[in-house]
């Protein structure tokens, strides 16, 4: 359950900001951990790149440095309203992840970053599902998300963070093999790669 400061968090964006990069120094600061996601991945200025639940922009402005072609998409619109103030390059679009309105085969790359863990198991079927239709032949969905840590140090940091900021549902996906999902639906999974004492992962996903 988590306690007031989520409300707040989202409601400010300086105390997410500030929640952002504090967690960030994990990993070495928020630029790194913006990027960690796009490491190994070839983006041209022409590649068709989805920041799903984009929130206030914070990684559309990275991905908009090395694409021309970025569409932000998320379901609330007080963030989306940041992130056109933020990154105005990018185009917005809000919606439902579990339901986007995209033609199949639209994009080369699908991103998000630290959103999946906020999904009830079904959403988050139904969500890869989309994904997957909406992802050219050969298009990549990369993800940074929390994973249940493999230090045992850093279990008491990941517990408290949940607890003051997150719900049930981070908790469940700590219990998930995403990978295992991603791969029922069809994606060619490699392995996840670890950071922060097994704190967060990153998978990239090919269709």
């Amino acid at each position: 359950m988590a306690t007031i400061l989520r409300d707040w968090s989202y409601r400010y964006q300086w105390l997410y900001d500030g929640i952002s990069r504090l967690a960030a120094l994990s990993v070495g600061g928020e630029t790194r951990f913006r990027q960690l996601a796009l490491q190994g991945l070839t983006i041209h200025s022409d590649t068709q790149i989805l920041d799903l639940c984009c929130g206030s922009g914070q990684t559309t402005e990275f991905l908009v440095k090395i694409s021309q072609n970025v569409t932000g998409l998320d379901a609330s619109p007080k963030s989306l309203q940041r992130a056109r103030q933020n990154v105005p390059s990018a185009s917005y679009i809000e919606a439902f992840a579990e339901e986007m309105p995209f033609a199949d085969n639209l994009f080369d790359v699908v991103h998000t970053s630290v959103a999946l863990h906020e999904m009830q198991p079904q959403q988050l079927r139904k969500i890869i599902n989309e994904i997957y239709r909406v992802l050219k032949p050969g298009g990549v969905f990369t993800l940074v998300d929390f994973h249940a840590p493999t230090n045992p140090i850093f279990w008491p940091g990941v517990s408290m963070f949940l607890w003051l900021f997150e719900t049930e549902t981070a908790w469940e996906l700590l219990k998930t093999d995403l990978a295992e999902l991603l791969t029922k639906t069809g994606f060619e999974v490699g392995k996840p790669t670890l950071y922060a004492g097994g704190s967060l992962q990153v998978i990239q996903a090919k269709k």
